[in-house]
């Protein structure tokens, strides 16, 4: 069971519930909030999340990305603990479960078979084979380096806007600019990662933004990301002011420096490690602020 969940990779959680999260808060400041359809998209995520993670665990393996090169975490194929026939039942497992799960979730919010039932039965159906094709499959996208506009896209419009439909059935492209600023968060977080294995994949033909860039240009890229995302936020607000405590999400600032100058600094991907939980933890704490100031 410790194989598993560290296979399950929980650090990566919060970063997902964090997507969804800005959705439920600004459903929530429209009034439109409901406590069912928050559990089930969240129940999802976590499903959809773990299901990324071991298929990430399982497709870097078998491509070479984890092998015994690679400086960080040992993964759960690579390293023996878990095998090759477990992890792809396990992966199947999640297939399940996420799909149970978001049935329940859009049958919650729109009934039984309605147009919006069958679109987002669709956009489920793209998140768990975007999911499963990141590292895994003939031709993986994230060894062609499009793993940051497929996080932008499903961690951020998918996640954001797509959920916060889900409590008030229409399209709100109002929310564009914080889907904006949770995508590029999330899209730094994946930096982060790949700035850390930028050696080992490149010698596993990973061809990941980093490789792509050079470690001083994805480093520049990483502060693009996070001023963007901060940007956006202050423009929205900015366009949609109401009272000073919408600023509150100003507040997180200081966290994103820190994992600026640390990725800027950082070189050893040891000490460059913790700051991929620091990043995801820094995008939650910015959503639960910039909800909490909606919300006042």
């Amino acid at each position: 069971m410790k194989n598993w969940i560290v296979a399950f990779r929980l650090r990566t959680l919060p970063l997902a519930l964090a997507s969804i999260g800005m959705g439920a808060f600004l459903a929530g400041a429209s009034g439109n909030f409901d406590a069912l359809v928050f559990g089930l998209c969240a129940l999802t995520t976590i499903f959809l999340q773990v299901l990324s993670n071991l298929a990430n665990d399982y497709g870097d393996s078998i491509h070479g990305a984890d092998s015994t090169e690679r400086q960080g975490p040992s993964r759960a194929v690579q390293s023996g603990a878990i095998t090759k026939a477990q992890m792809k039942r396990a992966i199947l497992i999640f297939v399940l479960l996420s799909l149970a799960s978001g049935i329940a979730l859009i049958y919650v919010a729109f009934g039984w078979m309605s147009f919006n039932f069958n679109l987002f039965l669709g956009i489920g159906a793209l998140a768990i084979l975007a999911a499963i094709t990141y590292t895994a499959g003939y031709k993986p996208y994230g060894y062609a380096g499009l793993g940051d506009i497929s996080v932008l896209i499903f961690f951020g419009f998918v996640a954001v806007m797509g959920s916060a439909f889900l409590y008030e059935q229409s399209l709100n492209w109002n929310y564009l600019l914080p889907a904006i600023s949770v995508g590029f968060f999330s899209v730094a977080v994946l930096n982060v990662n790949n700035i850390r294995d930028i050696e080992s994949d490149e010698k596993a033909g990973k061809r990941s933004i980093p490789v792509r860039l050079g470690r001083d240009a994805a480093v520049r890229y990483h502060w693009f990301l996070l001023f963007s995302g901060f940007a956006a936020a202050l423009v929205y607000v900015a366009l949609n002011y109401v009272a000073v405590t919408q600023f509150l999400f100003v507040l997180s600032l200081p966290l994103l420096l820190v994992n600026a100058r640390a990725v800027h600094s950082k070189r050893n991907a040891a000490e460059l490690d913790p700051f991929l939980k620091q990043m995801a933890l820094s995008t939650l704490l910015f959503v639960v602020l910039f909800g909490l100031g909606s919300l006042l």
